[in-house]
């Protein structure tokens, strides 16, 4: 009997393996009929008993359910008291997804990011606001880690800000200075929360300011706000910031070249990275000649006269005598009240820049507007309107 189911076992098998042609296409030979109840393999032997164990048990029916119910949103959604809440208590996590609803453009998001700031806005304006920007390639990231990592060790907290710039094709941000800042990304008095520019203008992000507020509210004491890497009319970060630092390299031009530079005139402080090495001696060079360069502009700020040193990401050189220059600063702008009217002339044009924005979208929301709008876009292209014509033509349409 041992014998017979074994060799029923070989011929099944050999006839799943053996398989020919017909009509072109591939077919098994059909297998042996079952010899046996369907409760038991064909190839169990005649007689067995409950020593073999070997059953074939049916399968248990799987209910079929009409719809599949919705998923659960993987994070939970707090209310803008929530949101404050975690924000004094300086909670890292919601102090992220508060920045997240603020820098929202959904309709939703901005009535509830308004109510978060309200609730913020008693607990912000104690800290000092730097603006960082230059050149691609002066060194900006490097810097700011390593001046973040020692006001970070002098027992500050500090809030880096870094604007990256957004692709005018894909209109994607790689977001990568968090990445670049290894170091001052593991103390843990930083906090480090990379933006896209989102195609706006002046080398920082739309939301900018009110990302400010919610850093402050959170007790950093040190706001550094990097902005792109940015040219000569390129100057928003100006209208946010108590102190805008220029970083600038050597091999820039001489002293007449470096009067031309429009955001040279804005700067509180100029500094000549890169300052070791090789060119150390060089870097010198350029800062006298800037020096004697920002003797020809009107202070940007009443009652200071904007210096200019050299520094060194690489070796830290410079660094404490920049942190000396900032609180120099503070404390003479505190004393005349030129730190507060300059804060209050920065909320007036965050208030016009808002009205802008706001009324531009409004108009090309509208119903004529938005109808019209692609034609309008095709004439210009086509070279079949004047430009001049066409805004008018648009303006008419949305009752301007």
């Amino acid at each position: 009997m041992l014998l017979d189911w074994k060799m029923r076992l070989s011929q099944a098998r050999a006839g799943i393996a053996d398989c020919h042609q017909r009509d072109g296409l591939h077919r098994p030979r059909p297998l042996l009929l079952m010899k046996h109840p369907p409760e038991h393999p064909d190839w169990r032997p005649e007689g067995a008993g409950p020593e073999f164990a070997v059953r074939i048990v049916p399968a248990r029916p799987v209910p079929v359910t009409a719809a599949r119910a919705p998923r659960q949103p993987r994070r939970r959604q707090f209310s803008p008291e929530e949101y404050a809440q975690g924000v004094l208590r300086a909670d890292r996590s919601l102090l992220a997804q508060t920045i997240t609803v603020v820098e929202s453009d959904a309709a939703a998001r901005i009535a509830e990011a308004q109510s978060i700031l309200a609730l913020l806005l008693p607990h912000t304006g104690r800290s000092v606001r730097v603006g960082i920007t230059g050149v691609p390639g002066a060194g900006k990231s490097s810097l700011i880690e390593v001046f973040g990592t020692w006001l970070c060790r002098q027992g500050k907290k500090v809030a880096v800000l870094a604007v990256d710039p957004s692709s005018s094709v894909s209109h994607g941000s790689i977001l990568g200075d968090k990445t670049r800042m290894e170091q001052l990304a593991r103390e843990p008095n930083a906090f480090i929360r990379p933006s896209p520019s989102g195609g706006a203008l002046g080398g920082v992000a739309r939301k900018t300011r009110e990302t400010i507020l919610v850093c402050e509210a959170a007790g950093y004491e040190v706001i550094l706000v990097e902005t792109v890497g940015v040219g000569q009319s390129e100057i928003a970060v100006r209208s946010m910031v108590d102190f805008l630092l220029l970083l600038t390299i050597t091999g820039g031009g001489d002293d007449l070249q470096g009067m031309k530079r429009g955001s040279l005139e804005l700067a509180d402080a100029v500094v000549v990275a890169k300052a070791d090495g090789e060119n150390a001696t060089l870097a010198q060079v350029t800062r006298r000649m800037l020096q004697d360069s920002l003797h020809y502009f009107a202070p940007p700020t009443p009652g200071w006269s904007a210096r200019a040193l050299t520094c060194s990401a690489r070796s830290g050189e410079g660094v404490p005598a920049l942190w000396s220059i900032m609180e120099e600063f503070l404390r003479l702008t505190r004393e005349n009240g030129a730190l507060v009217e300059r804060r209050r002339r920065q909320n007036l044009a965050w208030a016009q820049s808002m009205i802008e924005e706001t009324l531009r979208g409004r108009f090309f929301r509208q119903p004529k507007v938005a109808a019209r709008r692609a034609a309008w876009e095709k004439a210009i292209l086509n070279g079949q309107i004047p430009v001049t014509a066409a805004v008018q033509e648009l303006l008419a349409l949305g009752g301007g």
